[in-house]
Protein backbone atom coordinates (compact mmCIF):
# COMPACT_ATOMS: atom_id res chain seq x y z
CA UNK A 1 0.00 0.00 0.00
CA UNK A 2 1.23 3.22 -0.54
CA UNK A 3 2.45 5.66 1.88
CA UNK A 4 0.12 8.61 0.74
CA UNK A 5 -1.85 9.07 -2.48
CA UNK A 6 -1.58 11.34 -5.11
CA UNK A 7 -5.41 12.39 -3.96
CA UNK A 8 -4.46 12.77 -0.29
CA UNK A 9 -1.38 15.52 -1.29
CA UNK A 10 -3.78 17.39 -3.65
CA UNK A 11 -6.78 17.03 -0.86
CA UNK A 12 -4.53 18.51 1.70
CA UNK A 13 -3.16 21.65 -0.69
CA UNK A 14 0.56 19.77 -0.69
CA UNK A 15 1.02 21.30 -4.30
CA UNK A 16 0.81 24.46 -3.77
CA UNK A 17 3.43 27.00 -3.55
CA UNK A 18 4.26 30.80 -2.76
CA UNK A 19 3.89 33.65 -4.72
CA UNK A 20 6.02 33.63 -7.87
CA UNK A 21 7.66 36.98 -6.78
CA UNK A 22 8.67 34.79 -3.53
CA UNK A 23 10.52 32.31 -4.00
CA UNK A 24 13.84 30.18 -3.78
CA UNK A 25 15.34 30.32 -7.75
CA UNK A 26 16.90 26.33 -6.10
CA UNK A 27 13.73 25.25 -5.96
CA UNK A 28 12.56 25.50 -9.50
CA UNK A 29 13.25 22.10 -10.50
CA UNK A 30 10.84 21.07 -7.67
CA UNK A 31 7.89 23.16 -9.57
CA UNK A 32 5.74 22.07 -12.01
CA UNK A 33 4.31 25.83 -13.25
CA UNK A 34 2.66 28.59 -11.90
CA UNK A 35 -1.22 29.36 -11.91
CA UNK A 36 -2.22 32.63 -10.95
CA UNK A 37 0.61 34.04 -9.23
CA UNK A 38 1.32 31.07 -7.27
CA UNK A 39 3.72 27.92 -7.82
CA UNK A 40 2.88 24.75 -8.41
CA UNK A 41 4.82 21.85 -6.91
CA UNK A 42 5.59 18.65 -8.93
CA UNK A 43 3.67 15.88 -6.64
CA UNK A 44 5.07 13.35 -8.47
CA UNK A 45 8.55 14.43 -7.41
CA UNK A 46 7.01 15.34 -3.90
CA UNK A 47 5.73 11.10 -3.88
CA UNK A 48 9.75 10.12 -4.69
CA UNK A 49 10.55 12.42 -2.37
CA UNK A 50 8.27 11.36 0.80
CA UNK A 51 9.14 7.60 -0.38
CA UNK A 52 12.56 8.14 0.06
CA UNK A 53 12.39 10.41 3.13
CA UNK A 54 9.73 7.36 4.86
CA UNK A 55 12.71 4.65 4.63
CA UNK A 56 15.08 6.58 5.82
CA UNK A 57 13.31 7.27 9.05
CA UNK A 58 12.14 3.47 9.29
CA UNK A 59 15.65 2.49 9.08
CA UNK A 60 16.90 4.68 11.51
CA UNK A 61 14.20 4.28 14.21
CA UNK A 62 14.74 0.28 13.31
CA UNK A 63 18.11 0.26 14.27
CA UNK A 64 17.53 2.57 17.98
CA UNK A 65 17.61 6.07 16.56
CA UNK A 66 15.25 8.96 17.65
CA UNK A 67 13.42 11.77 15.89
CA UNK A 68 13.16 15.06 16.88
CA UNK A 69 10.06 16.74 15.34
CA UNK A 70 10.31 21.03 15.16
CA UNK A 71 7.02 22.99 13.89
CA UNK A 72 6.97 26.05 15.99
CA UNK A 73 4.35 27.77 13.24
CA UNK A 74 1.22 27.86 14.65
CA UNK A 75 -0.05 25.97 11.45
CA UNK A 76 2.62 23.26 12.79
CA UNK A 77 2.11 23.08 16.55
CA UNK A 78 -0.78 21.04 16.77
CA UNK A 79 0.33 18.29 14.47
CA UNK A 80 3.78 18.12 15.73
CA UNK A 81 3.22 17.67 18.95
CA UNK A 82 0.10 15.34 18.66
CA UNK A 83 2.02 13.00 16.20
CA UNK A 84 5.51 13.23 18.10
CA UNK A 85 3.43 12.12 21.52
CA UNK A 86 1.76 9.41 19.11
CA UNK A 87 5.24 7.62 18.49
CA UNK A 88 6.67 8.45 21.75
CA UNK A 89 9.11 11.06 20.22
CA UNK A 90 10.40 14.36 21.35
CA UNK A 91 8.79 17.50 19.78
CA UNK A 92 9.78 21.41 19.89
CA UNK A 93 6.50 23.23 19.13
CA UNK A 94 6.99 26.30 20.68
CA UNK A 95 10.22 28.82 20.61
CA UNK A 96 13.58 26.99 19.48
CA UNK A 97 15.59 28.06 22.07
CA UNK A 98 19.52 28.25 21.11
CA UNK A 99 21.66 25.73 21.58
CA UNK A 100 19.05 22.90 22.15
CA UNK A 101 21.30 20.81 20.12
CA UNK A 102 24.75 22.18 20.16
CA UNK A 103 24.70 22.93 23.94
CA UNK A 104 22.43 19.53 24.95
CA UNK A 105 24.67 19.27 28.27
CA UNK A 106 23.07 22.52 29.86
CA UNK A 107 20.02 21.65 28.32
CA UNK A 108 20.10 18.40 29.83
CA UNK A 109 20.55 20.17 33.07
CA UNK A 110 17.46 22.14 32.35
CA UNK A 111 15.45 18.64 32.29
CA UNK A 112 16.87 17.70 35.53
CA UNK A 113 15.69 20.57 37.39
CA UNK A 114 12.18 20.44 35.71
CA UNK A 115 11.35 16.85 36.61
CA UNK A 116 12.95 17.80 39.97
CA UNK A 117 10.42 20.42 40.55
CA UNK A 118 7.55 18.13 39.38
CA UNK A 119 8.96 15.64 41.67
CA UNK A 120 8.64 18.56 44.48
CA UNK A 121 5.14 19.38 43.73
CA UNK A 122 3.86 15.80 43.73
CA UNK A 123 5.39 14.69 46.78
CA UNK A 124 4.84 17.65 49.05
CA UNK A 125 8.30 19.38 48.45
CA UNK A 126 6.38 22.61 48.21
CA UNK A 127 5.06 22.58 51.87
CA UNK A 128 6.73 24.92 54.50
CA UNK A 129 7.31 27.12 51.69
CA UNK A 130 6.55 30.55 52.06
CA UNK A 131 3.67 31.68 49.20
CA UNK A 132 6.21 33.62 47.35
CA UNK A 133 8.76 31.16 47.41
CA UNK A 134 6.11 28.89 46.15
CA UNK A 135 4.95 30.98 43.53
CA UNK A 136 8.74 31.24 42.24
CA UNK A 137 9.20 27.75 42.11
CA UNK A 138 5.61 26.89 40.07
CA UNK A 139 6.41 29.99 37.85
CA UNK A 140 9.79 28.23 36.73
CA UNK A 141 8.28 24.66 37.01
CA UNK A 142 5.88 26.25 34.14
CA UNK A 143 8.20 27.98 31.97
CA UNK A 144 10.40 24.87 31.60
CA UNK A 145 7.01 23.05 30.71
CA UNK A 146 6.38 25.35 27.91
CA UNK A 147 9.74 25.19 26.69
CA UNK A 148 11.25 21.81 27.53
CA UNK A 149 8.22 19.91 27.68
CA UNK A 150 8.17 18.12 24.23
CA UNK A 151 11.87 17.13 24.99
CA UNK A 152 11.30 15.75 28.64
CA UNK A 153 12.40 12.37 28.04
CA UNK A 154 15.06 12.59 25.26
CA UNK A 155 18.62 11.66 26.70
CA UNK A 156 20.60 12.60 24.23
CA UNK A 157 20.56 14.67 20.52
CA UNK A 158 18.53 13.05 18.39
CA UNK A 159 19.85 10.94 15.20
CA UNK A 160 17.46 12.72 12.64
CA UNK A 161 15.27 15.76 12.83
CA UNK A 162 11.66 16.47 11.30
CA UNK A 163 11.23 19.93 10.50
CA UNK A 164 7.99 21.65 8.86
CA UNK A 165 9.22 25.30 7.84
CA UNK A 166 13.01 25.53 7.31
CA UNK A 167 13.25 28.83 7.07
CA UNK A 168 11.14 29.71 10.41
CA UNK A 169 13.26 26.99 12.30
CA UNK A 170 16.67 28.04 10.44
CA UNK A 171 18.46 27.63 14.01
CA UNK A 172 17.38 24.41 14.44
CA UNK A 173 18.05 23.29 11.31
CA UNK A 174 21.72 25.31 11.27
CA UNK A 175 22.35 22.86 15.14
CA UNK A 176 21.38 19.75 13.05
CA UNK A 177 23.87 20.66 10.13
CA UNK A 178 26.61 21.68 12.39
CA UNK A 179 25.95 18.38 14.42
CA UNK A 180 25.87 16.17 11.05
CA UNK A 181 22.24 15.06 12.36
CA UNK A 182 20.35 14.15 9.38
CA UNK A 183 16.80 16.88 8.60
CA UNK A 184 13.96 15.40 6.96
CA UNK A 185 11.64 18.59 5.93
CA UNK A 186 8.80 19.82 3.82
CA UNK A 187 10.07 22.37 1.29
CA UNK A 188 8.31 24.82 -0.01
CA UNK A 189 9.23 27.15 -2.67
CA UNK A 190 10.46 29.53 -0.56
CA UNK A 191 12.85 27.00 0.54
CA UNK A 192 16.76 26.32 0.41
CA UNK A 193 17.32 22.25 -0.60
CA UNK A 194 20.44 22.50 -0.12
CA UNK A 195 20.31 22.72 3.84
CA UNK A 196 17.90 19.80 3.92
CA UNK A 197 18.94 15.70 3.71
CA UNK A 198 15.86 14.18 3.22
CA UNK A 199 13.90 16.92 1.60
CA UNK A 200 9.87 16.70 0.75
CA UNK A 201 8.70 19.14 -1.87
CA UNK A 202 5.67 20.74 -0.61
CA UNK A 203 3.08 23.29 1.39
CA UNK A 204 4.56 23.89 4.80
CA UNK A 205 1.63 27.01 5.50
CA UNK A 206 -1.13 24.75 5.07
CA UNK A 207 -2.21 23.36 8.26
CA UNK A 208 -3.71 20.37 6.58
CA UNK A 209 -0.63 19.55 4.09
CA UNK A 210 1.47 20.34 7.51
CA UNK A 211 -0.28 17.47 9.09
CA UNK A 212 -0.59 14.98 6.87
CA UNK A 213 3.38 15.05 6.04
CA UNK A 214 4.03 15.00 9.75
CA UNK A 215 1.73 12.08 10.06
CA UNK A 216 3.73 10.37 7.32
CA UNK A 217 6.90 10.55 9.32
CA UNK A 218 5.11 9.67 12.45
CA UNK A 219 3.91 6.74 10.41
CA UNK A 220 7.59 5.74 9.52
CA UNK A 221 8.56 6.14 13.15
CA UNK A 222 6.13 3.84 14.14
CA UNK A 223 7.05 0.93 11.36
CA UNK A 224 10.39 1.26 12.28
CA UNK A 225 9.29 0.86 16.27
CA UNK A 226 7.95 -2.18 14.86
CA UNK A 227 10.46 -3.44 13.06
CA UNK A 228 12.77 -2.87 16.25
CA UNK A 229 10.68 -4.57 18.43
CA UNK A 230 10.52 -7.58 16.18
CA UNK A 231 6.82 -7.62 15.09
CA UNK A 232 7.34 -6.80 10.86
CA UNK A 233 5.59 -4.65 8.86
CA UNK A 234 2.59 -2.76 10.52
CA UNK A 235 0.01 -0.76 9.37
CA UNK A 236 0.84 2.77 10.77
CA UNK A 237 0.62 4.36 7.58
CA UNK A 238 -1.96 6.69 6.26
CA UNK A 239 -4.68 4.60 4.97
CA UNK A 240 -4.57 5.05 1.07
CA UNK A 241 -7.81 6.91 -0.59
CA UNK A 242 -9.55 4.85 -3.86
CA UNK A 243 -9.19 7.43 -6.82
CA UNK A 244 -11.57 10.03 -7.55
CA UNK A 245 -11.74 12.09 -10.74
CA UNK A 246 -10.04 14.83 -10.56
CA UNK A 247 -10.28 18.24 -12.38
CA UNK A 248 -8.38 18.63 -15.56
CA UNK A 249 -5.50 20.61 -14.65
CA UNK A 250 -4.66 18.50 -11.86
CA UNK A 251 -5.21 15.65 -13.85
CA UNK A 252 -2.47 16.84 -16.26
CA UNK A 253 -0.36 17.53 -12.31
CA UNK A 254 -1.09 14.08 -12.17
CA UNK A 255 0.37 12.69 -15.51
CA UNK A 256 3.45 15.30 -15.26
CA UNK A 257 2.26 17.14 -18.65
CA UNK A 258 2.79 20.48 -19.59
CA UNK A 259 -0.18 22.57 -18.39
CA UNK A 260 -2.01 24.69 -21.18
CA UNK A 261 -2.90 28.27 -20.36
CA UNK A 262 -5.91 28.73 -18.11
CA UNK A 263 -7.17 30.07 -14.30
CA UNK A 264 -6.48 27.81 -11.73
CA UNK A 265 -8.70 25.68 -9.85
CA UNK A 266 -7.79 26.58 -6.69
CA UNK A 267 -5.42 29.12 -5.70
CA UNK A 268 -2.83 28.63 -2.46
CA UNK A 269 -3.71 29.08 0.97
CA UNK A 270 0.30 29.56 1.50
CA UNK A 271 1.52 33.09 2.59
CA UNK A 272 4.89 34.20 4.64
CA UNK A 273 4.79 33.08 7.86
Amino acid sequence: MAVVTMKQLLDSGTHFGHQTRRWNPKMKRFIFTDRNGIYIIDLQQTLTFIDRAYEFVKETVAHGGTVLFVGTKKQAQESVAAEATRVGMPYVNQRWLGGMLTNFSTVHKRLQRLKELEAMEQTGGFEGRTKKEILGLTREKNKLERSLGGIRDMAKVPSAVWVVDTNKEHIAVGEARKLGIPVIAILDTNCDPDEVDYPIPGNDDAIRSAALLTKVIASAVAEGLQARAGLGRGDGKPEAETAEPLPEWEQELLAGAAPPDGPAAAESTTEAS
